[in-house]
């Protein structure tokens, strides 16, 4: 939802938080530039909403912030409408539209398509076959023919396309009910980019396919190593017996996955990409009555069909618990859910506020009765809702030496307490009034609105935009009667699915088998007619817009300490930070200090009092603390200044020692501690900190076990109450200018008289990698993760152009070299990519770091092909020109604003620029040649040494098969973690 500045913060300011009469958001229709729209009166976002002859609905709503639009092609079908014996059709339909259509994707459509109908027909025969001797004959022959009609494809034409336009995000998903297409574009390009959308839709050509289908392979295997997945496919089984929300995944199964047909997506293709079935979403830069135009020129070819949505039979009634239990390595936690109405109801929208009752992050039941208590690890709530139903989530997982049968009952407690009404009515005036900040944060971001609007449309909801506008008023009026009713009605202790996250082997676990498949020709550098007839199009400039520190940034001085304000000439919101140039590596308490400060108490302030006087006012605080820097942050209105930060400033002066909360958050700490052993992203951040610095890194030098324990409450106490001794900056974006604003911050924020000098920092001396090695640490899974870690040369500015096109070039994107061997041709993982990364200070090296995700069968010959990229660098000057183009025209769009003034400005002392950067490197690519990336390539990472990180299971791999590499070095978890 969105709301008007204005309008959202008069009721903020409002005492008594009343909603505006219901009459002030009206359907009207109007017509301009020759084009009859719908709108909704004192929508803030001033949303048109078409639709075109054929059926098609447009959905337009301008932001001027930035030179971009943002896009979305929102298709209502997803995998509820699968074909019963085809599950995964509507995913894999996502992943083919991507390919091209028979103008562009291919050297020569008449010579392809002979060979693409026989890879049809085989297809057919493949899925009919049962015989496995007869199954790998057949593919035998998909994967020759299939090689033969790539010499005619052209690999990625499509992100080479949006390249050249400067498209970033170019993605797309898919869910139940849903297929949707993003871009964001430059404003400049529309006309280009409305002419490929155009060409996209029209007649999509299903080549390539073996390979994408591997791909998808490797999104199952993913899955089947996620036990988030698991338990999220549980719980929707659990809830929806009947409905497809529930019997058909988005993945869709081994066996369907096993046997495509491309003639049943095509099916589905023209059965459901039909233009009454679909909706454009654009918000951004644009002029409204030129854009409706242009869209209904270039769509307009499209014809409409009926289409027969989606209907379940009504789902029964759950009437005992059904519980279940889900096993694999991650750490323990469980859920309860409950079924709830659709989401345009209005019961939906009282349970979606009796959600936050119970946990909204700061004040709920669950919020300051256990986690502020911390009578279990984490618990939370929320309301997921979907067009038939929605999902009423609990989660909780548990403290060390707890059952998850324990935390069960905890949540079951709180919600108790909810069907009670055991608690403040007011709770729901402050519920408000903090979403409504969340929302008047987020109106100027193009992105937020297009995905409402687009969520909105696939939930049938545009024709009740009204309803979306107004829904926080609506929710205003709730009271505490009515919300206890409906969560009475629909949240009773038998109708809900239980479901247990255990630790242990998940023994029904069986991967998709990988086929043999031949790497196939990707024609990098060749270009279709209709892609050179694109490239060809001119397009309008736009000057970039460069920052000057020295009027877009106020530095001056409040006492001792360094002041740097810009002003909010937007709305009244305010962001305070305090920035200290300490963090773990100058003292290890710190991040335990920020942590404890939740639960202490003042003598005027108990914890829970703090955090309601917090959320009353709609303002926040924060204590991040990483390796160098600490921050304290403080949000909020304006008008609250005063109140939230003299309320900080009380609270980190006057907190108390609390034992009793500091045995549970050392209990909770060592839970935490044993849970990131658990995770295998985790275990892959610890190996690549481990082949950076050694093994002693940053990632494991934190505090044993035994100094946790002889850890007191004095200690942290007194780092808080310490803190603000030490050099600090103060940081403003708000509504005050300079001078007033140092008049209000002198007046709360005490200074010393001195600062005091930071503890010393533990400096780690970036490892030299002389000769390969290999560090691998053992995990259960399906899958092979491989990175490679390399330490280059020290930081220069003037290596930064080239390191930016080197990387959109070699390994970040669908059309970079790494993506498009590694997966496009050779259909080795699902995940890849290449990175030479920038440090942040420039007294740290550039380092070089590379990344597979595979199956465990293919992990050799993934590492070869990655190795095969980093020794040789395959040149293609159209590729160099795209890489070029892109990184030109996103410095040519970008436009740093608000508190992003300050942190560029930051940024640029750390690195030790000059000025705007920027500047430098757009100039800079104007003498920029492939020869340069070339150049790179050779003289900073082919040949040289790297520190390869593998997590896997030894059960699936060859150790063996590593030591082929180099030394290979077994790191246990101790090792790893430092605990």
């Amino acid at each position: 939802m969105q709301f008007n500045k204005v309008f959202a913060l008069l009721l903020l300011l409002s005492a008594a938080c009343e909603s505006i009469a219901q009459n002030k958001y009206q359907w009207k229709q109007a017509s301009a530039g020759g084009y009859t729209y719908k709108y909704v009166t004192n929508d803030p976002m001033q949303t048109r909403f078409y639709t075109l002859k054929n059926g098609m609905s447009v959905i337009l709503t301008v932001n001027h912030k930035e030179p971009r639009v943002v896009y979305r092609m929102a298709v209502r079908t997803g995998s509820n409408n699968d074909p019963k014996d085809h599950t995964g059709l509507a995913h894999y339909l996502e992943h083919l539209l991507f390919k091209g259509t028979d103008k562009y994707g291919t050297l020569d459509w008449a010579k392809e398509k002979p060979y693409l109908d026989k890879i049809d027909a085989l297809y057919e025969k493949y899925g009919a076959t049962k015989d496995s001797a007869a199954r790998i004959a057949i593919y035998h022959q998909i994967d020759s023919i299939s090689g033969v009609a790539s010499h005619f494809a052209i690999a990625n034409e499509y992100d080479k396309l949006m390249s050249n336009l400067g498209s970033q995000k170019t993605n797309a998903h898919t869910w139940v009910e849903e297929t949707v297409y993003e871009e964001d574009i430059p404003s400049n390009a529309v006309d280009k980019f409305l002419a490929i959308q155009a060409e996209r839709f029209r007649n999509p050509i299903f080549r390539l396919f073996h390979t994408e289908l591997e791909a998808v392979y490797e999104e199952k295997n993913r899955g089947l190593d996620n036990d988030g997945v698991k338990v999220q496919e549980a719980m929707m089984s659990g809830l929806f017996p009947t409905h497809n929300y529930g019997q058909q995944t988005t993945i869709g199964t081994i066996e369907h996955l096993k046997n495509p047909s491309l003639i049943a997506i095509r099916n589905y293709y023209n059965k459901y990409y039909v233009p009454n079935n679909m909706g454009i979403i654009l918000s951004g830069d644009f002029d409204v009555d030129a854009m409706i135009k242009k869209v209904e020129q270039a769509f307009a070819y499209m014809q409409a069909k009926p289409v027969m949505e989606y209907k379940s039979a009504p789902e029964k009634p759950i009437t005992a618990p059904i519980v279940k239990d889900i096993f694999g390595p991650s750490a323990e936690n469980m859920r309860i859910c409950f079924r709830t109405p659709a989401a345009s109801t209005h019961d939906a929208m009282v349970l979606d506020l009796a959600s936050s009752v119970l946990s909204n992050g700061k004040a709920g039941l669950f919020d300051l009765n256990l986690n502020k208590q911390q009578k279990a690890q984490g618990t939370q709530a929320g309301l997921q809702q979907y067009k038939d139903y929605g999902l009423f989530i609990m989660l909780g997982s548990p403290k060390q030496g707890q059952k998850l049968e324990e935390v069960k009952d905890l949540l079951i407690g709180q919600l108790e307490l909810l069907k009670k009404g055991n608690f403040d009515e007011s709770m729901i005036r402050a519920i408000v009034a903090n979403s409504k900040l969340d929302l008047l944060q987020s109106l100027d971001n193009s992105t937020s609105s297009a995905q409402h609007l687009m969520d909105a449309f696939i939930k049938n909801r545009c024709a009740q935009w009204d309803k979306e506008v107004s829904y926080l008023d609506d929710m205003a009026k709730v009271t505490k009667a009515e919300l206890v009713a409906v969560v009475n009605k629909y949240l009773n202790d038998k109708n809900y699915v239980l479901i247990y996250k255990r630790n242990g082997t998940d023994a029904s676990i069986a991967k998709v088998i990988k086929p043999t498949i031949t790497p196939i020709e990707t024609n990098a550098g060749k270009s279709s007619d209709f892609v050179k007839k694109m490239e060809a199009i001119a397009v309008g400039d736009i000057q970039p817009l460069w920052l000057d520190y020295d009027k877009d940034i106020k530095l001056s001085k409040n006492g001792i300490a360094d002041v740097l304000t810009v002003q909010n000439n937007t709305n009244e919101l305010f962001s305070l930070y305090y920035q200290f140039d300490m963090g773990t590596w100058n003292d290890k308490l710190l991040p335990l200090a920020a942590s404890y400060l939740q639960f202490l108490s003042t003598d005027k302030y108990s914890a829970e009092q703090i955090s309601k006087s917090f959320y009353n006012i709609a303002c926040n605080f924060n204590i991040s603390t990483n390796a160098e820097f600490t921050t304290v942050a403080i949000t909020g209105l304006q008008e609250n200044f005063d109140k939230a930060v003299g309320l900080f400033e009380d609270i980190l002066a006057n907190c108390k020692a609390d034992e009793a909360a500091l045995a549970a958050l050392k209990s909770r700490i060592m839970k935490a501690r044993a849970n990131a052993k658990t995770n295998k992203q985790s275990i892959m951040q610890g190996l690549i900190s481990y082949a950076r610095y050694g093994a002693k890194n940053p990632f494991n030098t934190a505090m044993t076990d035994a100094e946790i324990d002889q850890l007191k409450a004095a200690d942290l106490v007194n780092e808080l109450h310490n803190l603000m001794q030490y050099k600090h900056r103060i940081m403003y974006y708000g509504p005050l200018a300079d001078a007033d604003f140092k008049t209000g911050i002198a007046r709360l924020h005490t200074l010393p008289a001195g600062f005091k000098d930071y503890p010393a920092k533990v400096n780690f001396t970036p490892a030299v990698q002389s000769a390969n090695q290999l560090l691998f640490t053992n995990y259960d899974m399906v899958q092979s993760e491989i990175a490679w870690v390399r330490n280059d040369v020290g930081y220069d500015a003037n290596k930064e152009v080239v390191v930016n096109v080197f990387n959109n070039y070699f390994g970040g994107g669908m059309g970079s070299v790494v993506f498009q061997t590694i997966r496009e041709s050779k259909a080795l993982a699902y995940s890849t990519f290449a990175s030479y990364n920038t440090p942040s200070k420039k007294e740290y090296p550039f380092y070089m770091m590379a990344y597979v995700g595979c199956q465990a069968d293919k992990m050799n010959e993934a590492i070869k092909g990655m190795n095969e990229l980093l020794t040789e660098l395959p040149v293609s000057e159209q590729r160099f020109e795209l890489a070029k183009t892109g990184f030109k025209k996103d410095l040519e769009t970008q436009r740093i604003t608000k508190e992003d003034i300050i942190a560029s400005y930051l940024s640029a002392q750390q690195k030790g620029w000059k000025g705007d950067f920027r500047k430098d490197e757009y100039a800079a690519l104007s003498t920029l040649k492939l020869e340069d990336v070339q150049k790179m390539h050779k003289e900073q990472i082919s040949g040289k040494a790297y520190t390869y990180c593998v997590v896997a299971s030894d059960k699936k791999i060859k150790l063996d098969d590593l030591k082929t590499i180099g030394e290979v070095k077994t790191v246990s978890l101790e090792e790893l973690f430092g605990y």
